[in-house]
């Protein structure tokens, strides 16, 4: 940190920014550090209604004086402070740990915004560390200056100039030891890789923030890109293989990145590689799947491409059919009733008054109505583009060991009525 620093640079970007207004509420989160010090006077000097929240966590012998100084500090400046214990464990990846129980408190006591100290420096941080453990353009992205309530008013101000902000106000802070601390990696790209930026060009964190935040702004071109091209696509779940491959490259593999994190609900990165096999598994006939890790796969079925979270469908177990009468068979529901209105309707005397409900099993026949001949149901499914992830959930019909009826797909042509039949049973199921 260099002594030359700009003690007006921190205030300058806390107004630039436009997350401090005033006369509106902003909880400060307080540590007692330089940054959050720094943060707590520029608060107060841009006109904001300031709280300060110190989170006790009990984990270092300095943390009763960390908690002393937020409070003479508040005292001092006349600033409400809400301290409170924060307990943690002192194992696990503990600065996680801290800044989620940092934000449950914040969540809790903020009446409107609440305000972290995160410095230019800790972008440069964050984002040199996502980049070194996670490919694509996200890590490049670092933390965005709101966050629903959580803002940042301080990231174009690097830590160098918030301390000298505080020399300039004569305002005195506390040092973290842990921080340094060469066990936690963020403390070793602080202190080796950052240091080392520094070396080779003074500004370096004010050059990674602000990349950091134009491709935040292009990120939105981005996004807007994707959504129309997956408009354009059918907007999926399931798009044709063929036309997203047309899209190009990079078009492409971030229509396939949302349409992943649609199914899983978190991000998922698709390297270069993942997205040329999972556009190879669309060339190919029938249905193919391809494990990306993390429980999620690629199903290509018939030329279209889509996603699974999740376990393989388990088949339920077989469950008997009372005619007329209904049946739970896993989530479907099967219910034979005299009469019409049903999807299905089926001679009452070739299936009889008891039947089986079950799932699919290897070499299984039916004799389609209208075919003229058996066929396997693995053949049937395929003719009939069933995808592969529906086929052992189907609910089947057997009756006296025949199969009549494959919901959704076919009728046994022995059971099937016909404009002579006198007693009929309509068959139906629906996804409960």
């Amino acid at each position: 940190m260099t002594d030359a620093a700009d003690p007006g640079a921190a205030l300058a970007a806390a107004r630039t920014s436009g997350l401090v207004q005033a006369g509106q509420p902003l909880l400060v989160m307080l540590s007692g550090g330089a940054d959050s010090v720094c943060l707590l006077d520029v608060a107060l000097r841009l006109g904001a209604e300031v709280t300060a929240l110190h989170a006790n966590y009990g984990l270092r012998d300095a943390a009763a004086g960390d908690e002393r100084h937020c409070r003479e500090l508040c005292a001092r400046l006349d600033v409400e402070l809400i301290v409170a214990a924060a307990p943690l464990p002192d194992e696990g990846n503990v600065q996680a740990l801290a800044r989620e129980a940092r934000y449950r408190l914040a969540e809790l006591h903020a009446s409107g915004d609440y305000a972290a100290a995160h410095t230019a420096s800790d972008q440069a941080e964050t984002v040199l560390y996502r980049l070194a453990v996670s490919p694509g353009r996200r890590p490049l992205l670092g933390m965005a200056p709101r966050r629903g309530r959580l803002v940042r008013p301080l990231l174009a101000a690097t830590a160098a100039e918030t301390r000298a902000h505080c020399r300039a106000r004569g305002l005195e802070w506390r040092e973290d030891a842990s921080n340094r601390d060469p066990r936690f990696a963020r403390a070793r790209v602080r202190h080796g890789m950052l240091e080392v930026l520094r070396e080779i060009a003074p500004g370096a964190e004010h050059t990674i923030a602000e990349t950091s935040a134009q491709l935040r702004d292009e990120a939105e071109a981005l996004d807007a890109a994707v959504d129309a091209a997956l408009a354009g696509l059918g907007g999926g779940p399931a798009v044709e293989g063929e036309a997203l491959a047309a899209l190009g490259p990079g078009l492409s593999r971030l229509v396939l990145r949302r349409l992943a994190e649609r199914e899983t609900g978190v991000p998922h990165p698709l390297s270069r590689a993942d997205v040329v096999a999972i556009l190879e598994l669309a060339r190919t006939t029938g249905s193919r799947s391809l494990d990306l890790g993390n429980g999620l796969r690629a199903i290509a079925e018939y030329g279209t491409l889509r996603f699974h979270a999740g376990a393989e469908a388990v088949p339920a177990e077989p469950v008997p059919l009372t005619i007329p009468g209904t049946a739970r068979f896993g989530a479907w529901e099967i219910e034979a009733r005299t009469g019409g209105g049903g999807e299905v309707e089926l001679d009452a005397d070739a299936l009889g008054e008891h039947a089986t409900v079950r799932a699919w099993r290897d070499g299984d026949r039916i004799r389609p109505l209208g075919l003229g001949g058996t066929k396997s149901l693995q053949d049937l499914f395929t003719d009939r583009k069933i995808p592969r992830e529906l086929r052992r959930t189907l609910p089947i019909v057997e009756a006296a060991g025949e199969i009549a009826w494959i919901a959704g797909v076919a009728v046994g042509e022995r059971f099937a009525a016909t404009t002579t039949t006198a007693n009929r049973i309509s068959l139906s199921a629906r996804l409960t």
